[in-house]
């Protein structure tokens, strides 16, 4: 297998594993079984190693979601991405911090955009059959800031009781979003 990948990988599993806060070259070479000048040879840095790790979690992050869409009914599909979304933080509540925190931090990850642009995609098909409620641009934040609340469920979840957010919760937080963007009935739209 190519190194650079190999180093990649490494760095994933190192942010899955300890999170960016202990993200470490020596643990990423020690599980690539490589030396410090090799990463260096290939990432010019740490931060250059980390900053494609985030990339490639970015970059596996939209795969999921585009797969994860389904139904051709856009109201179902964006119910299908939104699970999608918190089930990723879920599986890797360490590598979605790191991600987000990156974001945070002012980061141009393409595929953080594309994720982006994919919900208003999403949210332009319902808007399209007269059921979006609110303007296009706020039903995307309302469903953003939702999934991204549930999915900070599982970051802090060892600093509640709880280790996991109960289905029904994360469930709640999502219908709710839905509630809030969704008009019961299409309007707009000629008979």
């Amino acid at each position: 297998m190519d190194t650079r990948i190999v180093l990649l990988e490494a760095a994933l599993k190192v942010l899955e594993d300890e999170g960016e806060a202990l993200f470490s070259t020596r643990r990423v070479c020690a599980i690539a079984g490589v030396s410090a000048p090799t990463l260096y040879h290939h990432y010019g840095s740490a931060d250059g190693l980390l900053s494609a790790a985030i990339a490639e979690a970015f970059a596996q992050f939209l795969e999921s979601k585009r797969s994860a869409a389904q139904s051709s009914d856009p109201i179902t599909a964006l119910r299908e991405g939104w699970d999608d979304y918190v089930r990723f933080a879920a599986a890797r509540p360490r590598l979605y911090a790191a991600m987000m925190g990156r974001v945070l931090g002012g980061g141009d990850i393409p595929a953080a955009t594309q994720a982006w642009a994919l919900l208003i995609e999403r949210v332009g098909a319902i808007a399209a059959q007269g059921r979006l409620a609110p303007p296009p641009a706020e039903a995307a934040d309302l469903l953003w800031a939702s999934a991204n609340a549930a999915s900070l469920l599982f970051v802090t979840a060892r600093v509640r009781e709880t280790p996991e957010p109960a289905p029904a919760t994360l469930e709640r937080i999502r219908e709710g979003a839905m509630r809030a963007v969704l008009n019961a009935e299409p309007k707009g739209l000629a008979p």
